[in-house]
């Protein structure tokens, strides 16, 4: 499917450095289009934080094919 993803025009600046928060990261969908949307406005994304992993579905890889490092507080694998 597709889905849109909008921002203030002015909520980041070029150069801002960004950190991205959420609770939890899945399939990484939702992440890397914040990634690349910051990104298509200049601003450096330093890391990406969520409090759930679920590495099976590949979210936190994908983030770091992108040359975003993940932090993670808790991995639930199996699912």
């Amino acid at each position: 499917g597709t889905d849109e993803m909008e921002m203030h025009v002015d909520a980041v600046s070029k150069g801002d450095r960004v950190v991205l928060v959420d609770d939890l990261i899945a399939t990484g969908g939702t992440a890397e289009g914040a990634v690349k949307l910051l990104r298509q406005v200049g601003a450096e994304v330093l890391a990406a934080c969520f409090i759930i992993d679920l590495p099976e579905l590949g979210g936190a890889d994908k983030l770091r094919k992108l040359d975003v490092p993940v932090r993670t507080l808790i991995s639930f694998e199996g699912h």
